[in-house]
């Protein structure tokens, strides 16, 4: 048995492989293809040169102050003042210190400070006064603490108008605590009586007087009282 089927005709349907082939492109100027290049690179040209410039900028800009803090303090005085006069006073507005001088030279590797011709006066809360000079000094910023060199003397004179000095060619002062050293002889006169020693140690704070070595004591005889033997 045979059977036979009859597809319907299909509408012919155009196939196209593409534009049919025409004149050849002219090639675009020289001028243009620069000008399309420039205009793609441009914003990278633009981030290179940006880098180059931050880069310049961070070498030659200054170094911050921590790094400039890590350099070796000088040893050379960093400030001097010629005839000058320093006061010091208390948190009540009263003076409490005085230093004059010739010369003075700041160190700042140390924080001492050096004078020529020096001239003390130190006033302690109990009304005690203490002058001070010698041909040199050499002592901390704040002038606590002075080595006195070269005829150097000390007077002290409390409230009740008892004097006390000392003399030697080097005297170690300190004014807040109100002591006085010294290794090399030393010449004392107290009320009463002078004393020649090698060395001495005094505190004021404790009332105390230590001479060191060969000493010798001269005490003047007391004056008679008035109307004695009467």
């Amino acid at each position: 048995m045979t059977v036979e089927l009859h597809l319907p005709d299909l509408p012919e349907v155009p196939i196209s492989l593409g534009a049919p082939a025409g004149p050849p492109r002219a090639a675009r100027p020289w001028g243009l293809r620069i000008r399309d290049a420039l205009a793609t690179y441009l914003p990278l040209l633009l981030m290179a040169v940006l880098a180059l410039a931050t880069w310049w900028l961070v070498k030659n800009s200054p170094r911050p102050a921590g790094e400039l803090a890590e350099r070796p303090v000088s040893k050379d005085p960093d400030y001097t003042m010629t005839a000058f006069s320093l006061d010091r006073f208390d948190a009540a507005g009263a003076l409490k210190l005085r230093i004059e001088g010739d010369h003075l030279r700041h160190f700042p590797a140390t924080d001492r400070i050096e004078i020529d011709g020096v001239h003390i006066l130190s006033i302690a809360a109990g009304g005690r006064v203490t002058q001070a000079r010698a041909a040199r000094a050499v002592g901390n910023g704040d002038g606590s603490e002075m080595q006195l060199l070269g005829g150097a003397e000390v007077r002290s004179e409390d409230a009740a108008g008892q004097v006390l000095v000392m003399r030697s060619e080097f005297l170690h002062a300190f004014f807040v605590t109100e002591r006085v050293r010294t290794h090399l002889p030393v010449q004392v006169q107290a009320p009463g009586s002078e004393m020649r020693a090698a060395g001495m140690d005094y505190d004021h704070a404790a009332r105390r007087l230590d001479l060191k070595g060969p000493m010798r004591v001269v005490m003047s005889p007391r004056a008679p009282a008035v109307g004695a033997g009467r």
